[in-house]
């Protein structure tokens, strides 16, 4: 069984990037979908979630629209601009640089 883990500072705008490349999504459906993925080892609270959206959307990063939702509801669903399909290609090499550095030194000698 899996341990929940706090997001590391920075992480969850490349998280929600990543999850929108696949299709538009409700925020509630963007914090599943990064649970699922990760084993439930990721879990997304609503207040940074709505915070990190709404900065996003102020970036250009997402458009947001009004929809209903699979459970009949009003829902804003977010979809990747290409501003923020730029973003999430720069910051994915980001990233990927920062995790190859940290196991280069984890790594035994």
């Amino acid at each position: 069984m899996s341990e929940t883990m706090s997001l590391m500072q920075g992480t969850l705008d490349v998280l929600i990037l990543r999850t929108l490349a696949w299709e538009p999504m409700h925020s509630y459906a963007v914090a599943r979908w990064i649970r699922e993925r990760t084993g439930g080892t990721l879990v997304v609270e609503d207040a940074p979630l709505y915070k990190a959206l709404h900065r996003l959307e102020h970036a250009g990063a997402l458009d947001a629209t009004w929809g209903i939702s699979e459970n009949n509801r009003r829902a804003r669903y977010y979809t990747l601009t290409p501003a923020g399909r730029a973003m999430l290609r720069k910051s994915e090499a980001d990233w990927r640089r920062y995790a190859a550095a940290v196991f280069a030194v984890l790594e035994p000698v």
